[in-house]
């Protein structure tokens, strides 16, 4: 007797596995059975695929901007399905941030290029100034008449009139010296060795380099001589494309300050958590700003700060929210944790960015 219960089996084009006809999508690999590949879909799937640009992108993006730390607090508690990914998140935001930033920082370095340039070429026309050195009568015209006032000198001693003429002296042979612009190397010396098309080797010479020289200070003054080539010009740029990689790094430091002040308050993800969420608003808020600015409308300075102050408020709630502890107690761990990652952590970090990105320039 013939089996009417026999299902249809459809191999998936896929992985080539075989599932019951009538299944949307591939039990096995999870690509969808039937779909079409146009336009919209193609670049769907790219957008979803590299960024998870999908439905819980915009399910978490509510509730992060307008319910600090409600996100952040349901992920940790195990609905990680229905929101995107902290890190995915900050990942996305911080892609499209860069992108606008980019238009900002395109005027920052042609204005610097522009300064920096017209600095060369001043430095480079600069002519020494002549000065005619003081002879010892001319120190004397000027000496013997302060010496002699009585109204300077009455009170003074012979040692001390001796004491005040030696000194008067000696300032004034110093103004002897002729002034001199020192950027710490002879520029004029090393555009003659660059014009004459002196090796790299002889041009670190030129530049005081000694022959026992480190690592370090070869690479420096290496970086230096491209610097002086360049005129200046791309080092903001350099600086700027340093940010990202180095916002990888900041971000878990301010989540092991938040480990250090909740040490008894879950793991240090559950506080990377939390970061991740919260540089996404940073990035989400500053990315705003200066869009609106850029295209839209002027936004008046002290309205933009006062936007920017508004940030620690939303952290302040954020973690009264996420640790679940007083309005009070939070207030001043926000407090702490903000002074100590701005005073501390980012004066450092932009001083390890600004090394960073003139030895990579």
């Amino acid at each position: 007797m013939e089996d009417t219960n026999t299902t249809i089996k459809t191999p998936c084009q896929n992985c080539d596995e075989d599932y019951e006809e009538g299944f949307q999508f591939c039990p096995h690999c999870g690509q969808q059975t039937e779909e079409d590949l146009t336009v919209g879909v193609l670049f769907y799937n790219t957008i979803s695929n590299y960024f998870s640009f999908d439905a819980r992108f915009l399910r978490s993006f509510l509730p992060l901007m307008f319910k600090p730390g409600v996100v952040a607090k349901r992920f940790v508690e195990g609905k990680r399905l229905k929101y995107l990914h902290p890190a995915q998140y900050y990942l996305f935001v911080s892609v499209i941030f860069f992108f606008i930033l980019s238009f900002k920082v395109r005027e920052y370095n042609n204005a610097a290029n522009k300064a920096l340039k017209s600095g060369f070429e001043t430095t480079k026309k600069q002519e020494p100034i002549a000065i005619n050195p003081l002879d010892s009568t001319d120190v004397a015209n000027i000496t013997n008449p302060i010496i002699n006032n009585p109204l300077v000198t009455s009170s003074m001693s012979e040692e001390d009139r001796k004491v005040l003429d030696s000194a008067l002296t000696k300032e004034l042979s110093k103004s002897n010296s002729k002034p001199e612009i020192n950027l710490g190397y002879d520029t004029k010396k090393l555009d003659s060795l660059i014009a004459a098309g002196a090796s790299e080797e002889e041009q670190l010479r030129g530049m005081g380099m000694k022959e026992d020289a480190g690592f370090f200070q070869r690479t420096i003054l290496k970086q230096l001589i491209k610097f002086h080539k360049n005129e200046g010009g791309g080092i903001v740029q350099a600086f700027f494309d340093t940010i990202p990689v180095a916002l990888f790094f900041l971000l878990p430091i301010f989540a092991l300050i938040l480990k250090v002040f909740y040490w008894r308050r879950g793991r240090f993800a559950h506080h990377l958590v939390f970061s991740f969420y919260y540089f996404s608003f940073l990035f989400i808020v500053l990315g705003l700003i200066i869009g609106i600015n850029q295209w839209l409308y002027d936004i008046p300075d002290w309205l933009d700060w006062l936007i920017m102050l508004s940030t620690f408020f939303y952290l302040w709630i954020s973690m009264k929210r996420f640790y679940d502890q007083g309005y009070f107690i939070t207030f001043i761990k926000a407090s702490m944790s903000t002074f100590i990652y701005m005073l501390f952590i980012v004066p450092m970090a932009l001083g390890i960015i600004a090394l960073a990105s003139f030895v990579f320039y």
